[in-house]
């Protein structure tokens, strides 16, 4: 990757995590672990990879992505706000009664295309996307984004074998795999290891990368586009809380905002990242 370019994405991604803090401090809840941890995933898919337009969020042949781990709404509305698709304030109004940015995605707002947070069931209405493109003889890629506790349930195992079945080879599947679920470890609560075997045994393509190398994030991407006649699973290996020293790899942080201390801390360390970055 140019590294202008990669500057940029990582200055960017900065902002979103930026976006992140803001709404669940001002929302005095919501989930910030897992939102860190797929800043840089996000920023990459918005501001690199899809086919999206903030001034016609439901042009028919864009690229669609379903946030499947829909509790991690807060990074997906940073980076929509951040890409133009509505106002920053808006971020500010996370929870509240009468915002248009709730705790989970809903399909009215700017940008998003699939209302989720049942986990489990993101996967399956992506690979519907997906078998409607070939149906349909459309261009457009679905993504989806699943988080690795996330795929302890069944229904993803099901939507897996649909997807390797129809051959989706327009979809992209991307496990946050943080190692951390609200519970605690993966490893202790279900374990869903080995992930990148389990998808292959499905008849997946896997690839397994550093989701917080954006060279490593181009290059599976690069990857997926060559690959016919099966879905792509990409497996990346991240840190929960991502960007902010007290929260990474934390499991409290998986559904816990931060207070006014903590929000001042997490802030000034992304804002001191971002001045080193656009310095």
């Amino acid at each position: 990757m140019d590294a202008t370019i990669k500057k940029q994405l990582q200055a960017t991604a900065c902002k979103v995590r930026m976006g992140v803090i803001e709404g669940t401090y001002n929302a005095k809840s919501g989930h910030p672990g897992g939102s860190l941890s797929i800043a840089d995933l996000v920023t990459y898919l918005y501001f690199a990879k899809l086919n999206v337009d903030p001034k016609n969020p439901e042009m028919e042949d864009r690229d669609r992505l379903v946030l499947s781990k829909g509790h991690c709404a807060p990074a997906l509305y940073s980076v929509l706000a951040e890409r133009g698709f509505f106002d920053k304030d808006e971020l500010k109004s996370l929870r509240h009664i009468g915002s248009m940015l709730q705790g989970h995605p809903c399909i009215h707002i700017p940008g998003v295309d699939m209302s989720s947070g049942s986990l489990g069931q993101g996967i399956s209405v992506a690979c519907g996307m997906a078998l409607s493109g070939k149906i349909s003889s459309k261009d457009y890629k679905v993504y989806a984004i699943l988080g690795d506790g996330e795929i302890e349930e069944g229904q993803v195992w099901e939507a897996a074998m649909f997807a390797s079945h129809y051959k989706l080879d327009n979809l992209v599947a991307i496990v946050d795999n943080n190692g951390l679920q609200i519970d605690g470890k993966i490893t202790e609560v279900c374990s869903p290891e080995p992930i990148d075997k389990k998808f292959e045994a499905f008849g997946w393509h896997v690839i397994v990368i550093n989701a917080h190398d954006f060279d490593e994030i181009e290059r599976a991407f690069d990857e997926a586009e060559k690959i016919s006649g099966k879905p792509v699973a990409i497996i990346q290996k991240s840190v929960k809380g991502k960007g902010v020293s007290f929260m990474e790899n934390q499991v409290s942080w998986h559904g816990s905002a931060p207070n006014k201390e903590q929000y001042e801390q997490a802030m000034s360390e992304l804002e001191a990242q971002l001045k080193s970055l656009e310095g």
